[in-house]
């Protein structure tokens, strides 16, 4: 299969990237397309190293910078009739026009944004394959959730989920890790050290003011990292070391060292990557009780899902119950590229049969 691989005006498909979840979805997306021998055409900035047939370009590093400025850029616009937005979408659609062919698949990860690309070629399926975000529009979607594809059924419903019918070429495949970007070793000898870590981005809705709690009612050390301390303005008490924003290989030592991960995220998480990535460590994570967390999250085995700040509480102090590589090996035996790759593999040979009798192919 031939695969053309959209990420964002604002990124680079690189390791420094790592905080924004499109553009690591982007990366591992690549690989694994690219271990089961397909051919991937990345359309994305000038940086890349994802693996791929072929890299295209589609905004210049000046443009890219200029559009993300003095913020972070997580933090940088989604809006597609913005400058950047405008010129990569057309240069990805000069570009994929060049090099498409009959059943090729368009792969897109920016929502809405993305759409004037998919107008661009009726003939061919485009795929939005990762969606943790709203304002969907393609045909054919692969959700990182059921929690996150049953709320975004329900509020599209208008207030009446009577109303709402599922899509039969649709999926649910959930986020996936490369486990050797973080540290495994023996997650059943790794020694832990006595603080517990935060990492996401710093708005309140990520829940981070009640790992900051917890820990301040349990007198315990938190480490925090991630983007947004700066323009929120945040002034942290004693009890708080801010990290920064950090890599990959930081991020994986802060997780395998950690007591637990908080991830207690007050929206309806559409996947949660910091959950599966502490996971990975042999670290367990003490989330909210909603969202793709009911799915990712064992209650009591690899992490604890909370509604109180009590249960928060309990949760930080039985974290060391957990078992490191029970923990480690329930995210490996379901999220790691392997599997996961032959999910998608699977999903795009479903979506060929609509060149044929479709939903009657047998």
């Amino acid at each position: 299969m031939r695969f053309h691989v959209v990420s964002l005006p604002h990124t680079n498909t690189v390791a420094e990237f790592s905080t924004c979840a499109y553009t690591a979805k982007v990366i591992g997306f690549c690989k694994m397309m690219m271990a089961r021998g397909h051919e991937v055409f990345l359309y994305a900035g000038e940086q890349n190293e994802a693996p791929c047939t072929e890299h295209i370009p589609c905004i210049s590093e000046i443009v890219r910078a200029a559009a993300v400025g003095d913020k972070h850029y997580v933090s940088a616009s989604f809006d597609p009739n913005d400058a950047h937005w405008r010129l990569f979408n057309a240069n990805a659609i000069t570009e994929i026009r060049r090099r498409a062919l009959p059943k090729d698949f368009i792969c897109v990860i920016g929502g809405y944004p993305h759409k004037a690309i998919a107008d661009a070629f009726p003939e061919f399926m485009t795929v939005e394959f990762g969606i943790g975000y709203g304002g969907t529009f393609s045909k054919y979607r692969v959700w990182e959730s059921y929690a996150w594809m049953h709320t975004c059924y329900g509020a599209a419903t208008h207030g009446n989920p009577q109303n709402a019918n599922g899509e039969w070429f649709e999926a649910v495949i959930p986020g996936y890790l490369d486990p050797a970007m973080f540290p495994l070793g023996s997650a059943a000898t790794r020694k832990k050290k006595d603080y517990y870590l935060f990492v996401g981005r710093l708005i309140d809705r990520k829940g981070y003011k009640i790992a900051i709690e917890v820990c301040q009612r349990l007198g315990k050390r938190l480490v925090i990292a991630g983007p947004g301390a700066k323009e929120a303005g945040l002034v942290w008490s004693p009890e708080v070391e801010y990290v920064g924003v950090v890599g990959p290989e930081e991020r994986g030592k802060l997780m395998s060292e950690a007591t637990a991960v908080f991830v207690p995220t007050i929206y309806i998480e559409p996947f949660g990557n910091v959950a599966i990535e502490a996971m990975a460590c042999g670290t367990p994570v003490i989330t909210s009780d909603w969202g793709a967390f009911t799915e990712t999250v064992i209650d009591g085995v690899t992490g604890f899902r909370c509604r109180t700040f009590k249960e928060f509480c309990d949760a930080a102090i039985k974290a060391r119950s957990l078992t490191p590589l029970k923990i480690q090996n329930h995210v490996i035996d379901r999220y790691s590229h392997a599997v996961i790759g032959a999910k998608y593999e699977a999903y795009f040979e479903r979506l060929l049969l609509l060149w044929g009798k479709g939903w009657y192919e047998m």
